[in-house]
């Protein structure tokens, strides 16, 4: 959910106040244990239990069960919650035991913990790499597969219109299981899909970005169960999965926030304050700490309280969650949504924490900055003199995004076109792992790729032959293939249906038949290039050596020790012939080349014809 979000929020979701009390609700005697179970042998053998009910903090808790031991029963400020700190020995065996809670003259209260053995079947929490090819899904927009869950009874949005952009259309979770065949054909590796858990908010409930229960999927898109189904079936037909989490932040109207734990679980302010959005006075050395507090506890919109990470309870409770999920479904990577956002410390130990336990998993974080420097002083490594090591793997690469827009929309100038995009690659060496980056052109935040450059199929064979060939992670945007386009003004614009995903819909896009002749020329287009880059270790994993551009042509090769492919960009407006011998350090041994999206063989690539405005891939040969 980048910043660019904040207008259609602060106008539609409805207003809500900065300074929120506790509110006595009727509450059932246990309303909720989270999370609701636990594994053995997990490489933290602490547990803390949320435990809301009416009063709860009047009971005596105690348990039962070889290798769990209480260790101690934290009363808050507010009387319906207990937090309770438990240490699960290592070798306990698995199996349930009763968590009692009593008070003298009324019935004893019980709660059946499940202790499972952690899932070591292969498969799970694989990772996601430069290997693969990411395809981001808004599932209300993607496909309704289950027409049944489209309305709730008893939540607040009841609203099922596909004319309006802020209502919700009805995809879910089976729908996009029921084209996960769709996505594997196109040549993707691995899904993103926007946050699936429950936002029981009253309006624009579809997004997923403001949460009411974040142990819960969203009824309205399946169930807990359904998602893990949703996981196990994407591997067994090698797709890897990735899910959408949000640590800033949570939805106004979440059962948590009705009923605080204490005053402080969320930043409280005499009067309403927004956040700056400003990323700089995180970093800034000469920053004023007003401006840092309102860029970090300031709340995203209205609707969205910002979470205090200060709180101890509060980071439990979210580590909890999220290796709670990684666990239970098996996922891959995670995406971290406004990750400037957050409390850096917090975040610090809360990514060791998380690859302590899942060491193969993949994350990257949300970092919609305009610099290099910028991204680099979120990524991990602690490479900018940053005096912190975030221990993030990687950052959505929104630099080096607006670096290929500019290649292909401005004119050529000594730091623009060409030199722009050059230029961002140069400063790589900011990052300690820049492969890890994720590289995309459009998301469910900004304006479509295709309208961005225009419409002109040209620049979008190029945009999209760079992403394939670049460095880093790529990321496609769910209806980019088939050419969707829209601005971001609002960003409901870009959020339409992906035309076929209904039973009313009268043309499907999701086969051949139903696009049209560039429609079918785009998706084509992106297969060639997402099959061949599965297959090339030098897309796959290779280094990047790049040329500086010469009269509006850059070059750049992906190589390793047994394959090298060479990426010509012309943007020239007339064919041009490239003498080849200027790249004689990339080229040493190779003498022809196959062309990777015709084809066609080239036996001496001493020279090479250029069509305009085109881009080469040539796979070297001996």
């Amino acid at each position: 959910m980048g910043k660019w979000c904040k207008v259609l929020f602060i106008c539609v979701l409805m207003a809500g106040v900065a300074k929120v009390s506790n509110a006595q609700h009727d509450l059932k005697a246990l309303d909720r244990v989270r999370p609701m179970s636990w594994w053995v042998d997990m490489a933290d053998s602490s547990l803390q239990l949320l435990v809301h009910g009416k009063n709860i903090a009047d009971r005596t808790v105690t348990l039962d069960y070889p290798g769990v031991h209480l260790i101690k029963v934290n009363k808050v400020e507010n009387p319906n919650y207990l937090f309770i700190d438990l240490v699960i020995d290592k070798g306990t065996r698995s199996g349930s035991f009763d968590l009692e809670f009593s008070k003298q003259g009324t019935k004893t209260i019980v709660y059946n913990y499940k202790l499972d053995q952690p899932d070591q079947r292969p498969g799970r929490n694989q990772g996601v790499t430069s290997e693969d090819l990411i395809y981001l899904v808004m599932p209300d927009r993607f496909s309704n597969g289950d027409p049944s869950n489209d309305r709730i009874a008893g939540m607040k949005d009841q609203s099922l219109n596909r004319d309006s952009m802020y209502d919700r259309h009805g995809g879910d979770l089976l729908g996009l299981m029921n084209h996960l065949d769709y996505i594997k054909d196109l040549g993707a590796t691995a899904i993103w899909c926007t946050p699936m858990i429950e936002n029981d908010m009253s309006s624009a409930s579809y997004h997923g970005y403001a949460a009411t229960d974040i142990y819960k999927i969203d009824p309205r898109f399946g169930s807990n169960e359904l998602y893990k189904a949703y996981v196990e079936k994407a591997h067994k037909m090698g797709l890897k999965v990735i899910k959408d989490v949000v640590h800033n932040h949570i939805g106004s109207q979440s059962w948590i926030m009705q009923d605080l734990p204490m005053k402080d679980w969320v930043h409280q302010w005499p009067t309403y304050t927004n956040s700056s959005y400003r990323d700089q006075p995180v970093m800034d050395i000469h920053r004023s700490v007003a401006d840092q507090k309102i860029m970090l506890n300031g709340w995203f919109v209205p609707t969205m309280p910002d979470l205090n990470q200060n709180n101890p309870y509060v980071d439990r409770y979210l580590t909890q969650n999220h290796i709670w999920w990684i666990e239970y479904a098996g996922i891959d990577g995670l995406r971290l949504d406004t990750y400037p956002y957050n409390d850096p410390k917090f975040m610090s130990v809360w990514a060791r924490a998380i690859l302590n336990q899942f060491p193969h998993l993949s994350i990257f974080g949300e970092t919609l900055v305009t610099t290099v420097a910028e991204q680099a002083f979120f990524a991990g490594g602690n490479t900018v003199n940053r005096g912190l090591d975030t221990h993030l793997p990687g950052v959505t690469d929104a630099v080096l995004k607006d670096a290929i827009y500019g290649f292909l929309n401005d004119k050529e100038g000594w730091v623009d076109g060409s030199n722009k995009l050059y230029a961002t690659l140069s400063l790589d060496f900011l990052y300690k792992h820049p492969e890890q980056n994720v590289v995309f052109l459009d998301n469910h935040d900004m304006s479509r790729f295709y309208s961005m450059i225009g419409e002109d199929f040209n620049k979008f064979r190029q945009g999209m032959g760079i992403l394939l060939t670049m460095r880093g992670i790529p990321q496609l945007y769910y209806g980019t293939e088939i050419l969707m386009k829209n601005f971001s003004n609002p960003d409901g614009l870009v959020r339409e249906d992906f035309p076929g995903g209904w039973n009313q819909d009268t043309v499907s896009k999701f086969t051949a038949k139903g696009r049209s002749e560039k429609e079918n020329n785009a998706f084509n287009f992106i297969r060639t290039l997402a099959r061949f880059r599965a297959s090339s270790p030098a897309l796959r994993a290779g280094k990047l050596m790049q040329y500086v551009p010469e009269d509006k042509i850059y070059t750049y090769f992906r190589y390793t020790d047994t394959q090298s492919v060479m990426v010509i960009v012309n943007k020239n407006d007339q064919m041009k012939n490239l003498n080849t011998n200027r790249f004689k350090e990339s080229l040493q041994g190779y003498k022809q080349a196959t062309n990777v999206i015709t084809g066609s063989r080239l036996p001496d690539i001493t020279s090479l014809s250029l069509p305009a405005n085109s881009i080469t891939i040539l796979q070297l040969q001996k």
